[in-house]
Parts: C-alpha cells; structure tokens; sequence
C-alpha cells in the first residue's frame, strides 16, 4: 500500500523543468515573440512613415530644409551612437526589464513629437526617441533568443525578420495613402500611433512574461557613448550644412 505522500505526488503533477538555454515556459513565449513584433513595428514603420511625411511637417510646422534634415538625422544619430549601450543595458538589466525601459521611452518621446509646436522642440523630442530604439531594437530580437530554447530559436527569430521586412515594406505605402487622404496635419498622428502598439507590448511582457536574470554585471560605456554622438553628431551637421548651402 502506498503512503499518503505517494499519493500526492501521483495526483499532482510536477511542472516540467525548463531548459538550461531559455528563461521562459514554452506556454509563455508566444508572448515575448509578438511583443517583439509589435515593439519592432514601433521602430520600422516610424522611420520610413516619416521619410514620407517630411514635406508634410515642413508646411505645417514652417521647418526649413536642414531642419527638415535634423528631424530625421536626430533620431538615427542617437539609435546608431547608442546601440552598443542599449544591448549591454539588456546583459546588465535583465532583457525584459531594459526592453520595457525602451519602450517607455520611445511611446513618451512619441507622444511629445506628436505635440511638437516647432521644428527645434520636434528634433529635440527624436533625439529622445532614438534613444528608446536603441534600447528596444536590439532587445527585441535578444529578449527571443534568450527566451526560446536553441532547436525553436531559428524559427521564432524567421518569423520576427519576416514581420520587419513587411512592416518596414508597407510603412511609405501607409504614409502615402494616410497623407494622401488627411493632409499635411496628419503627420501628427504617425507618432500618436506608437501609444497603443508599445502599451500592448508591455502589457505582454510585464503580465505574460517572467523576468530574466542579468548575465553581466558589466558597466555601460556612456563616455564612449557620448563621443560617438559628438563624432557622429558632427559629421551629419557638416554634411547637413553642405547641403542646406547647396
């Protein structure tokens, strides 16, 4: 006859270990893929909406053609300058919690670049922006890595690359048909957009996902960082400069 402790351990069934290459049960990572995609989206289709939207923002907020320039140079700048740092922030954080961070920062600096009431206030607000984005887009395909297991990993990273393609692909085809239709005023609302997409992102990975531990405990290079966007920063206001003079 079998002891009452026996008994228990038939009756409720102990939860499968996870694998020692992933953070996240098999039943949650679903999630953290479609945040991922959702988080990606924010940044894709921001920029390439925008290349289109430019001619619109000039007329209605009276920017000249370098500070047309700058609304886009701003936001590259600081994402190309500070991407090293955001991956680290990830090893350092914890994925989740510094991919969280990016996004909150994005769909704020977002909201502020959709009230702008003048082009320096604009180029200001996408230099915060960019800043975001290096944070959240190279979590968002680390936050997968980390959280699939190495024989599911290929195919969750295809089907995120896939979704960036398509959305980067149809963002000037939006921005066109939506400029077409509204106007010039409604660049607006390309930023105001990011609200609702980052929101759902994370929500998803702050109730549907667990947290990760941080692997390194490594301090961020923002000296280095802050270099590469006064080197860079000056290379674009000298080309910028060149072409504003013709």
């Amino acid at each position: 006859m079998r002891s009452p402790s026996e008994v228990g351990a038939d009756a409720v069934p102990l939860a499968r270990p996870l694998p020692a290459d992933t953070f996240c049960p098999q039943s949650r990572r679903s999630f953290v893929l479609i945040a991922a995609i959702l988080a990606s989206a924010l940044g894709f289709i921001d920029g390439s909406i925008l290349a289109i939207a430019t001619p619109g923002i000039r007329v209605d907020l009276g920017a000249s053609f370098a500070e047309a320039q700058w609304i886009s140079n701003s936001y590259a700048l600081t994402l190309s300058a500070l991407i090293l740092v955001g991956g680290a922030a990830g090893d350092r954080f914890g994925l989740r919690h510094a991919f969280v961070a990016g996004i909150a920062l994005f769909i704020a600096a977002s909201l502020a670049c959709a009230v702008a009431p003048n082009p320096p206030v604009l180029i200001a607000f996408r230099a915060i922006q960019g800043i975001g984005a290096a944070i959240m887009v190279p979590g968002s395909l680390a936050i997968i890595a980390k959280a699939y297991p190495k024989k599911e990993r290929g195919r969750a990273i295809g089907i995120w690359a896939a979704a960036s393609a398509l959305t980067t692909a149809l963002g000037p085809v939006l921005g066109g048909v939506v400029l077409s239709a509204f106007g010039d005023g409604i660049w607006r609302a390309i930023f105001a957009i990011n609200l609702p997409l980052g929101l759902v992102s994370i929500y998803l990975l702050l109730a549907k996902v667990p947290a990760d531990a941080p692997t390194e405990k490594r301090s961020l290079d923002l000296g280095g960082a802050a270099l590469a966007i006064l080197a860079f920063g000056a290379l674009a206001y000298g080309l910028t400069s060149m072409s504003a003079e013709g």
